[in-house]
């Protein structure tokens, strides 16, 4: 018996897209995505290609017409709907590009909800391109399958986050003049929480008692080598995900 051909093909193209979706309609698909479609992927007519909107979940639509910097989409079944998300903060402080852009990555690949870039003293970067850094989470999001995207925020002063921040969510920040163990101080905390990571310098001695200062932070240590700022963070999102069960 020969076997049916799966569908969609594992190669079947996967793309970010907004507004909201719905069964039935059409999607002009442009710019660089139009690019990508139709010189890339050299996309034909009847070919499949994966959608989210992360708002409705991910769709399979196919190709109506292609041109050669165009393509227009018919959006047919839902696939699934926008997975759910643990309710986990990342609040970092900027540091080189590269290195930033590798952070968001590895933000969104590992569930993160929300990512606030926190201006701290020691910072050596205190602007950046939210837009380059949202359309790597939004790369990432479609290389490995998620139907959702982290939120990005402005950058933020830390004195003006800590002024702000909301009852009932934990406060875990990697203390490098030390803390509890990160995974069974995550496990003692269950619930919304966000992970606050500091420059390469780290925290002064007036910004670490002013976090220590704020009800429901948590001092906690990552191990006995020191990290870079990018390690850090992968490593206690990691840390929280495996402690809230989502690892």
């Amino acid at each position: 018996m020969i076997a049916t051909p799966a569908w969609p093909p594992q190669s079947t193209p996967r793309l970010f897209v907004q507004p909201a979706l719905a069964a039935g309609e059409s999607r002009r698909i442009d710019g660089q995505q139009g690019h990508y479609l139709a010189s890339v992927m050299r996309l034909k007519v009847g070919d499949p290609v994966k959608l989210f909107d992360d708002a409705t979940g991910e769709w399979l639509a196919v190709a109506s017409e292609v041109r050669k910097r165009d393509v227009t989409l018919i959006v047919g079944d839902r696939l699934r709907a926008r997975e759910p998300v643990p309710d986990l903060w990342l609040c970092a402080a900027p540091i080189r590009k590269g290195r930033i852009d590798w952070v968001v990555e590895k933000a969104c690949e590992l569930g993160v909800a929300r990512v606030a870039p926190v201006l701290t003293r020691r910072a050596v970067v205190d602007r950046l391109n939210l837009d380059r850094l949202r359309a790597h989470m939004i790369e990432a999001a479609e290389q490995c399958g998620r139907t959702a995207v982290p939120q990005l925020v402005e950058p933020v002063k830390l004195a003006a986050l800590l002024r702000d921040w909301p009852a009932g969510r934990t406060l875990f920040f990697a203390d490098e003049a030390g803390g509890a163990p990160a995974l069974a101080a995550m496990r003692a905390a269950p619930g919304p929480a966000a992970i606050l990571i500091g420059p390469e310098g780290g925290f002064d001695a007036e910004e670490r008692e002013a976090i220590r200062a704020v009800p429901g932070a948590v001092g906690i240590s990552l191990g006995p080598r020191i990290l870079r700022a990018e390690t850090a963070a992968a490593a206690a999102v990691s840390l929280w995900m495996a402690a809230a069960g989502d690892w």
